[in-house]
């Protein structure tokens, strides 16, 4: 997946930036130099105001929760290694000592010469998840009366306990950073999403099911 530095910033912004306040937010992380790059969301998710700080590897460890701290330690490290994809679900502190839980969801950056250089993608803010009772029942009425673009956005709305908006917004999101229709894309992640059971237990998977459910779309 190419990524337009300079053109695709601003849609990137702009398709987090709906719903409750510093629910949803993008990140880049170039391995070059180590370079962190936070949307005006994750940066309030931390507890700075917007261009206040500059995000570094040690100030990114600092606010994890610390039994979460070796974890995402372990992932960076991994991830500058095997330049993956990843998902991960943990919290963090914020500069208030809130404690967030958060999902960060993150693909891989490729320049013009296809050579990874880094990783993009999001973090959601997961703090008030619905109980199981709770989601198994909306998921039946989502899957009964809702279809297509609807019924995907109420299941990312489940998932990570977003408002409608901010899951739309997500989805168009998705939708430009792969090239792939918004509806077809819609229908893949509804049904990536029924292929795992019980959704809220199995976050991990379906946080990668997400993220590469433009590679399933075929001729919808």
């Amino acid at each position: 997946m190419n990524w337009d530095l300079d053109g695709q910033t601003a849609a990137v912004e702009e398709a987090l930036a709906g719903g409750a306040p510093q629910r949803v937010g993008s990140f880049r992380f170039y391995f070059a130099d180590q370079r962190w790059e936070w949307s005006e969301q994750v940066e309030r998710m931390h507890g700075y105001e917007p261009g206040s700080v500059t995000p570094t590897t040690d100030l990114v460890l600092s606010h994890k929760h610390p039994d979460d701290r070796g974890q995402v330690a372990a992932t960076i490290n991994d991830i500058l290694h095997t330049h993956k994809a990843f998902s991960t679900r943990h919290r963090i502190i914020d500069t208030g000592g809130r404690v967030h839980h958060v999902v960060v969801v993150g693909d891989r950056i490729v320049d013009d010469h296809g050579a990874v250089i880094g990783t993009h993608g999001f973090y959601v803010d997961v703090s008030a998840t619905p109980d199981q009772d709770a989601v198994t029942e909306r998921l039946a009425e989502i899957a009964e009366n809702r279809a297509g673009i609807e019924q995907a956005k109420g299941m990312l709305m489940l998932v990570y306990d977003i408002d409608g908006d901010a899951a739309f917004k997500l989805l168009k999101w998705l939708s430009q950073e792969s090239n792939v229709k918004l509806r077809p894309l819609a229908e893949q992640i509804t049904e990536d999403f029924r292929a795992v059971r019980h959704a809220v237990a199995a976050q991990p998977e379906f946080d990668q099911l997400l993220l590469t459910a433009h590679t399933r779309v075929n001729g919808r």
